[in-house]
């Protein structure tokens, strides 16, 4: 089973870039999507439903803003558009397919970086979303969370640490979270059990200022998060770095796994 995962900042911006070229080539079984940036009325059929793919999404109420989709090889058995939440879920961030005894997640948490405002909207997503975790972590099944977490976990998931210790993404709070999930919750990083010493090489993201990209200075905030089970299973991840489609690069994930 091949999973990605890729924030595409803008689905159409990410489509004229040549993701849909890429797509078929990476021969996927699951692709998770964040930051859509689009409706369904701007959606084309070709974002709908690319050749061989199911697609499903959680659209944001406004207008070129989030939202979420997932495509896969075969329909799921359910498929859940939100956290029942009515702030959150108005912004499109949580979508949830299941085959059989797996649950595959696309999930974009707020980024805080725009202010004050979205930094306690950010809070509150997080403080919201973890009982949510919980309720994963102990439903039986197993559980895959793809998507922008807006957080780097440790120093080597990102360049300038040091720098970036009162930024959004890399704040004592939000760190302290995350390792909550996975010391607390069970849940395990798979692209860090597979490379447990990776710094630069497990970038997912660039900033658009200053060169970051051709400098390498990234952050590693786009994760693949499974339950133990599952995450055992992992055999192989890459990040696909030859072409960009956004701000941010697909994670690709290969498990011992038949879906």
């Amino acid at each position: 089973m091949r999973i990605v995962t890729l924030n595409v900042n803008g689905l159409r911006s990410a489509a004229s870039k040549g993701f849909y070229d890429w797509l078929p080539r990476e021969a996927a079984d699951v692709v998770c999507l964040q930051e859509l940036k689009a409706q369904v009325a701007d959606m084309t059929a070709q974002m709908l439903n690319p050749p061989g793919y199911y697609g499903y999404f959680h659209y944001a109420e406004k207008k070129g803003y989030s939202g979420v989709g997932i495509y896969c090889r075969r329909q799921p058995d359910r498929i859940i558009e939100g956290l029942g939440i009515p702030d959150i879920d108005a912004e499109g961030r949580y979508l949830e397919v299941q085959f059989g005894r797996l649950a595959i997640v696309s999930v974009y948490l707020p980024s805080g970086s725009a202010g004050e405002h979205r930094q306690a909207a950010k809070f509150a997503f997080m403080e919201h979303f973890y009982p949510h975790l919980a309720r994963l972590a102990q439903a039986g099944h197993e559980v895959i969370l793809c998507g922008d977490w807006n957080i780097a976990h440790t120093e080597k998931d990102l360049k300038n640490w040091r720098s970036n210790q009162k930024n959004s993404g890399f704040l004592p709070e939000e760190r302290a979270w995350i390792g909550r999930v996975f010391s607390e919750l069970g849940f395990v990083d798979v692209y860090r059990r597979l490379y447990p010493d990776a710094t630069e090489e497990g970038y997912t993201w660039w900033s658009n200022r200053g060169q970051a990209w051709a400098k390498n200075v990234g952050w590693r905030i786009d994760y693949q998060i499974a339950t133990p089970g599952i995450a055992a299973k992992a055999l192989e991840a890459r990040i696909y770095k030859a072409e960009r489609f956004s701000d941010h690069a697909p994670l690709t994930i290969d498990y011992d796994y038949n879906l």
